[in-house]
């Protein structure tokens, strides 16, 4: 591609591409394309002008690196990963618009004659008029009546400019405004539309193979297991199962589906198995459902933000009183009017919605993903903070120490089984099984029945007409009664298991085959983590496992809990939870297994590690990455500095507002002027509101 250099300094490049027209499409094939060089650290391609600004490590040889890519560059013959959704088509659509506002208002204001001005002003006028005649008659004093108020008395007075002026003001406002929120939904929801999952896909060997969502077309046949997503809309070509369609329809209680039924992608499987023949790939489809869902969540608003929210409206009763009382006490309409030409109401709901945007959009910067501005609330004010152990607060890629078996099987067989049945229900002791199996080269291939997920603690099928089960101590001999094999051996052998590992059990036939050994070391960051989340304001910082006392106690011990709970059931977590809560706390639950679903729901901010089970990162109100615990305290100081931010916005509307009104109500300030300055404010906060938090 031929292109010209146009300016450079060091480690920064502005060139021209030499064509006639760059499209959108082009634009972003080029920017994906410069940006996956090596070297390059940031990118900006203006189809307008058609010119490209490199910014590239000032290394030997990249300079170089650059001018050669963009030699070999070539639309056609290119390729380029651009995503579905860049949000160049969006700025480009608003830009044409403002563009086109600005030149109509020029050729009204130069060009028309006054006679012409004045009709065109009066039909504008009708549409603001109808907005407070209907806001009226709805029996509601809101921001259209102060503008419609406005809009009349200066039609009444002859003064057609300045009523021109509050109207080109209020439609250029709103276009700003709209363009900004869409914007801000918009980066958000392609941060979140890059987190592709995988899925299991049946084979015509009738094979199960784990892929990504995104390589998955229709007519492939997934199968979906007890505490999955539904990542795709399809039809049950067997099985059974209850699904959880809240996310969709709202419906509390599962749904029983079975052969025929159609299914729906983001609906969650709590309880059996289906095959599920795909109807819609991946596509604009779940982009869509994600902005759905960023609009769903601006309605879970902050207290915070209702207040200013409800603030608003209530302040527009006293603009029209301040206005009646401006002209019987000055007898002068100018006057008057600057309590009409300025409103609070369009500030504050504008910044404190975009307040919430940013921030989420900045936790996604973050790999930290927020349902909506109450949960950033919530952490912002909890003082107490439930950790579920394995998993979150040790590594989430915990070890396999050694195998212990119990029958004649080797140990080799006896894991191979395990990660048979472990490998169908993702959590970070079933993925160290598997990744054990696959070291040892180990081919663990579908040998068993149905594979069914028991809440507590465990997995259960069927293996050549024998039980199977996996999990817990309490799950093996407790719930499910096994024994050990007879003889002192075998009694031997379980008292003396390692005391430094947690204990998978594995029995056949209601009797114990094997215990696997996990290693399952803590965080490196974890004893830091809690003492910064104790620097941060919280006064309890707990922790929560099904492990045995002297294993708890001992991890306890080393993080510095204020206080630990071994050995406890799912119902149990969420049951100190609702304690908490009558005690008037509030409280945040880290979690990332099934087991920690009920727990994640009850608490005010349920926040899941993206490694664990998908019900838990559908249920939580927040998800992190599992990479760095320290995401948590960026998550609190992220909700801390929202919370700031919205008050610190709400005193700055108030007073800047406040002091056009007091200026036009004296006569210092033109009330057009007032009007100008009033809007450029309410489009400064809203921009200062998408500014980064930390």
């Amino acid at each position: 591609m031929k292109c010209r250099i146009l300016h450079e300094s060091r480690g920064r490049m502005r060139v021209r591409m030499l064509q006639r027209r760059m499209t959108v499409a082009q634009a972003d094939k080029l920017h994906y394309y410069l940006q996956a060089q090596e070297g390059i650290t940031k990118v900006t391609v203006s189809e307008r002008t058609m010119d490209v600004t490199i910014l590239y490590k000032e290394k030997a040889g990249v300079r170089e690196s650059v001018i050669q890519s963009l030699s070999d560059f070539g639309y056609d013959r290119t390729e380029a990963a651009v995503p579905e959704h860049t949000g160049r088509e969006l700025n480009r659509t608003y830009e044409d618009k403002l563009f086109s506002m600005v030149m109509r208002r020029a050729v009204n204001i130069l060009v028309l004659p006054a006679p012409v001005r004045h009709l065109f002003c009066l039909g504008k006028a009708v549409r603001y008029l109808g907005m407070g005649l209907r806001c009226l008659m709805n029996g509601r004093l809101e921001v259209p009546v102060l503008d419609a108020t406005t809009i009349s008395v200066s039609l009444l007075r002859g003064d057609y400019a300045t009523a021109g002026s509050i109207m080109f003001l209020l439609d250029a406002g709103g276009l700003l405004e709209e363009w900004t929120h869409k914007k801000s939904v918009d980066d958000l929801a392609r941060r979140m539309y890059l987190n592709v999952d995988k899925a299991w896909v049946k084979t015509q060997d009738q094979e199960e193979v784990l892929v990504p969502v995104s390589d998955i077309k229709p007519g492939d046949v997934i199968v979906v297991r007890t505490g999955n997503v539904i990542p795709l809309d399809g039809h049950v070509m067997a099985g059974e199962g209850g699904v959880n369609q809240a996310s969709m329809t709202g419906e509390s209680l599962p749904i029983a589906k079975s052969e025929g039924a159609y299914v729906y992608a983001g609906t969650v499987l709590e309880e059996g198995e289906l095959e599920i023949r795909v109807e819609k790939a991946l596509g604009s489809g779940r982009y869509d459902k994600i902005v759905n869902m960023i609009e769903e969540s601006e309605k879970l608003k902050s207290a915070t933000e209702s207040r200013a929210s409800h603030l608003a409206d209530s302040l527009v009763p006293w603009s029209l009183g301040g206005t009646a009382l401006a002209w019987l006490l000055t007898r002068n309409v100018t006057r008057a009017l600057s309590f009409l030409m300025v409103d609070f109401s369009c500030a504050l709901k504008l910044a404190m919605p975009i307040s919430v945007l940013s921030a989420m959009r900045e936790c996604s910067d973050h790999h930290i993903n927020v349902k909506g501005g109450k949960f950033l609330e919530a952490v912002a004010q909890a003082d107490t903070i439930v950790f579920d152990k394995t998993g979150t607060l040790t590594c989430a890629t915990p070890g396999i120490g050694e195998v212990v078996p119990f029958n004649e099987d080797d140990e080799d067989e006896l894991l191979r089984l395990s990660a048979c049945l472990e490998e169908h229900f993702p959590h970070s002791i079933a993925n160290a099984v598997v990744r054990e199996a696959e070291k040892r080269g180990l081919i663990h291939e579908e040998r068993h029945t149905k594979v069914e997920y028991v809440v507590a603690h465990g997995i259960a099928s069927s293996v050549n007409g024998k039980r199977v089960l996996i999990g817990s101590y309490h799950f093996i001999f407790e719930d499910e009664k096994c024994r050990l094999p007879e003889g002192e051996e075998a009694k031997e052998k379980f008292e003396n298991l390692p005391e430094d590992c947690s204990h998978l059990y594995l029995a056949i036939g209601e009797e114990l085959a094997a215990v696997i050994c996990i290693e399952d070391p803590i965080r490196e960051e974890a004893y830091r983590v809690v003492n910064d989340l104790h620097g941060e304001g919280f006064t309890r910082v707990v922790m929560m496992t099904g492990d045995s006392r002297r294993t708890a106690a001992a991890v306890a011990s080393r993080l510095g809990m204020d206080e630990f709970f071994a050995e406890v059931l799912p119902e149990d977590k969420a049951a100190f939870i609702r304690r908490e809560h009558e005690a008037g706390r509030k409280v945040v639950m880290i979690g990332d297994g099934i087991n920690d679903s009920p727990a994640l729901s009850e608490a005010d901010a349920g926040v899941a590690i993206a490694a664990g089970a998908a019900i838990a990162r559908e249920i939580a109100d927040i998800t992190i990455s599992a990479d760095d615990l320290h995401e948590l305290i960026v998550l609190r100081r992220l909700s801390t500095a929202l919370m700031g931010r919205i008050d610190g916005n709400y005193r700055r509307i108030m007073a800047f507002n406040g002091g056009l009104i007091a200026l036009g109500f004296f006569g210092m300030m033109p009330s057009v002027r007032a009007a100008l300055l009033h809007n450029l404010s309410t489009i400064y906060f809203s921009v200062d509101s998408m500014k980064n938090l930390l």
